[in-house]
């Protein structure tokens, strides 16, 4: 492993001299403007830390210029340098940092807010946690710039590791190898990549690191000298067949070369691609052209070549792969494939990244790396602008427990969903919260980087606001099911009496019968009146739908009713006049009366007039229970057709609101909107109560239908009671 040469020192103090030739270095691709603006920061960072120490020695103010220099290194503009020479500042100093501008600031934020994170979470070995505190860097830094200043910090401090004692090495370096090196190799940051990696074997496998070293036998400049002239030889050739192609390499490091080792249980003498460089052209056939000018110049290594474009892996990586003993006589890895592919590989389903971490897709967390990484790929001038992109807002949020658990919440979730999110008893039994020490309401939403405790009662006892949508107590589907199944099993018999009520009230509102709820047991899957009471108190079943549930033929298919039909024909079955059956009577005529108006579902009963057929009214309509016992006897027995033919129906609709400017006008809308013929209006107002009844008389094509314009007139503003007249 080599680092970047520097001119700064590696440890102790950093002198004038030293620190103005490393302005002067910056002065050659900055303006006189920034070198200013940087001069002012270190003034700053004196006045805040003096000549204090961070580690065996190294002065602060030498560690923090380090930091910047390696984002320099990084090509980042002047705004991310000051947020990394001031992001120690304390916080009685802070104010400080308001004259280097807005965006100077909100990084600063954004770093004590990770600073506070990584002490809490620097304990957790667990994969799953380490993986949710990388998302947890990710999602606390509002501006990509925040999480470079993040790695180039972790790569000073394992630069200057070996001048700590052992056990924090390997602390220190074992944090390194599980969160930041994968950061940086998400992003595509390799410069940073390959060395923390390194640096971390070093210290936590320091005899396989070294022995690696040793075998390697040269220095990786040298193996990047001859990388350099692979790649020369290989473009001259491209350019004798007029092929336009892009050749890159770099020499694999130690990390790279271990991790390989111990993925494929084998020696260093048997890993080809310590050495790599690979060939990016136009078309399929190009790849396959230069394959053959690789294995003409060099020869190739028996059993190592893979041809991935005509079998692509199951995750659509596609490239040749092959290997060949340059002229040292060591072996040399080629990769070809064409830009498109290269794409893919780099952005797609088979990124990099995640086929070497082994990690499933997630949308989210790869749209927030693609963002930093097209961010990050961008000309330094594009870079100037401020990084408030909405498509770089995380969706997700990342708060810890005081233990220092990191919990993965969906952005607005609450303390409520975080309760419910480490265990349903907790979330049951959660009365109060704090965040970062602080009491909070449990209506607030979160935010990354919070460490957030649970004040707990003794008693299970959520309430049953929490499931109100207005209220803003929770967001999560897993809180509001946890909440639903509590009160599920709690209040059974007011559950009942809430169902049993429910049902009553829509039954008089639609003016039907009452169904034979044993028989609608079944379809619910219920084994008890009792408990399909419940289930309308809970909200499971809807009442209406309850009540609706005995007519006619509506909710059956039409294939079941002609089996049924033609299974019953041993007998010629009464006459069947449109809607209506008049037992034991052909060829009689029938009409609806105009008293009580039935529909389909309710209960009838006919009457036999004088010259005019038979008159259909409801059994409990109020002018069959005045007739006179003479009048009695032309009664007769009548029911509805089982199927009925299209056609409209009269129905008298009362509604009691609070009388106001506009009522009729949005009421009639409600009948407009569900395509319902209003046939006749009465209306009249009390103005001492200020309230207005009404009463419309429209046409519905049954009680389905019927059952939906009551239900929508009751949402209208100020509207008290809606039912069926009868």
């Amino acid at each position: 492993m080599v680092k970047a040469v520097s001119h700064l020192p590696e440890t102790g103090a950093l002198s004038q001299a030293q620190l103005t030739a490393w302005l002067a270095a910056l002065a050659r691709h900055r303006t006189r403007d920034e070198i200013h603006q940087l001069s002012r920061a270190l003034q700053v960072i004196d006045e805040a830390h003096g000549d204090e120490e961070v580690a065996g020695g190294l002065q602060h103010r030498l560690a923090l210029v380090q930091t910047a220099d390696i984002l320099d290194r990084l090509k980042l503009d002047t705004p991310t340098l000051l947020a990394a020479l001031l992001a120690d500042l304390p916080e009685n100093r802070l104010e400080l940092a308001a004259e280097f501008g807005e965006q100077v600031r909100r990084m600063l934020r954004d770093l004590a807010r990770i600073r506070t994170v990584a002490v809490s979470g620097s304990g957790e070995t667990d994969e799953k946690q380490s993986e949710n505190l990388r998302r947890m860097l990710l999602g606390l830094a509002d501006d990509v710039r925040v999480v470079l200043v993040v790695l180039a910090r972790r790569l000073q401090l394992m630069r200057v590791l070996k001048y700590l004692d052992e056990a924090e090495q390997k602390r220190i370096a074992g944090i390194t190898q599980r969160i930041h090196a994968p950061l940086a190799n998400r992003l595509g940051i390799w410069q940073l990549k390959w060395e923390l990696e390194d640096l971390s074997l070093r210290f936590l496998h320091p005899q396989e690191y070294q022995a690696i070293a040793r075998a390697l036998e040269e220095k990786r400049t040298e193996r990047e000298a001859f990388i350099q002239q692979v790649i020369e030889r290989l473009q001259a050739s491209c350019r004798e067949h007029g092929i336009e192609a892009r050749i890159s390499g770099r020499p694999k490091h130690i990390y790279s070369i271990w991790k390989k080792m111990q993925r494929k249980r084998v020696d260093f003498n048997q890993i080809f691609d310590v050495r790599a460089v690979r060939v990016l052209v136009d078309t399929v056939p190009q790849c396959y052209e230069v394959l053959g000018m690789v294995h003409g110049a060099w020869q190739p290594v028996p059993g190592e070549f893979d041809d991935y474009i005509a079998h692509p892996k199951p995750n659509g990586y596609r490239s040749l792969h092959t290997a060949v003993i340059g002229e040292d006589g060591k072996p040399l890895e080629v990769q070809i494939r064409t830009f498109e592919m290269h794409e893919h590989a780099e952005r797609g389903v088979a990124a990099h990244w995640r086929y070497k971490e082994g990690g499933k897709g997630d949308a989210e967390l790869e749209r927030r790396i693609e963002w930093m990484r097209a961010w990050l790929e961008q000309p330094l001038e594009g870079q100037e602008a401020p990084l408030s992109d909405a498509e770089f807002e995380a969706r997700r949020i990342y708060v810890l427990t005081p233990q220092g658990r990191v919990v993965e919440l969906p952005r607005g979730a609450t303390a409520v969903d975080f309760a419910y999110a480490i265990h349903s008893s907790v979330g049951h039994r959660c009365r109060g919260a704090k965040a970062d020490g602080k009491m909070i309401p449990l209506t607030q939403p979160l935010e990354s980087g919070q460490t957030v405790e649970i004040l707990t009662a003794k008693e299970e006892a959520p309430s049953l606001d929490w499931l109100n949508p207005g209220s803003g107590y929770v967001v999560t589907a897993r809180a509001r099911n946890r909440i639903r199944q509590w009160f599920k099993k709690q209040n059974f018999e007011r559950h009942v009496q809430l169902g049993r009520s429910s049902l009553e009230r829509e039954l008089r509102r639609l003016g039907v019968p009452r169904p034979d709820l044993e028989k609608l047991l079944p379809r619910y899957r219920l084994k008890t009146v009792e408990d399909l009471y419940a289930a309308i108190g809970r909200g499971e079943v809807s009442a209406i739908q309850v009540a609706n549930a005995q007519l006619p033929a509506l909710e059956r298919p039409v294939e079941e009713e002609i089996l049924e039909r033609a299974a019953q024909r041993e007998s010629r079955p009464p006459k069947s006049h449109g809607r209506v059956v008049v037992e034991g009577v052909d060829d009689l005529m029938t009409s609806m009366a105009r008293c009580c108006k039935p529909v389909p579902g309710d209960e009838i009963i006919g009457y036999i007039t004088r010259g005019r057929g038979v008159t259909i009214h409801r059994r409990d309509c109020p002018v069959v229970r005045r007739l006179e016992q003479e009048q009695r006897e032309r009664l007769i027995p009548v029911s509805w057709s089982e199927s009925q033919p299209p056609g409209a129906f009269l129905v008298d609709i009362h509604v009691h609101a609070g009388d106001r400017k506009g009522l009729l006008r949005d009421i009639t809308s409600v009948f407009s909107n569900e395509e319902v013929d209003v046939l006749g209006v009465k209306t009249r107002s009390n103005r001492r109560k200020e309230t207005a009844d009404m009463r419309f008389t429209v046409e519905v094509k049954d009680v389905g239908q019927l059952s939906r314009v009551l239900e929508k007139l009751h949402q209208v503003p100020d509207v008290v009671e809606v039912r069926r007249q009868v």
